[in-house]
């Protein structure tokens, strides 16, 4: 099971994304990333991770799948704590890498992110 904790939900990931993600991970289960504002403390931060790491596990705790990992992109502090958190329980942290594809058009910059693959922690 790959669990995907980041703001972009399983239904909007690319087909090269997703078949990625089904070949080595079986399953994918989304899981909101939450929404921490700049004025939140580096203590609220630090207990939202240990909150999420809960939940995290407990969706582990169901899984059948052999092959299980946390995709965790977001607000850095919050990913920093969280990771390191995962590592220390030995599961396997994964982030996406893309092409970054920028274009310039009537003044305008307009970017897109091609999905090249999952790189770990």
């Amino acid at each position: 099971m790959l669990i995907n904790l980041s703001n972009h939900p399983k239904n909007n990931w690319s087909q090269k994304q997703l078949s990625s993600a089904l070949r080595k991970y079986k399953s994918i289960v989304d899981l909101p990333f939450p929404h921490i504002s700049p004025n939140t403390t580096s203590n609220q931060v630090k207990s939202k991770a240990e909150k999420y790491l809960e939940k995290i596990l407990q969706l582990l705790k169901s899984s059948n799948d052999k092959s299980n990992a946390v995709h965790l992109m977001g607000e850095f502090t919050f990913v920093f704590h969280l990771a390191t958190m995962l590592k220390r329980k030995k599961i396997p942290v994964v982030v996406s890498t893309t092409n970054r594809i920028v274009e310039e058009k009537n003044g305008k910059k307009i970017v897109t992110f091609n999905f090249v693959r999952f790189r770990e922690y």
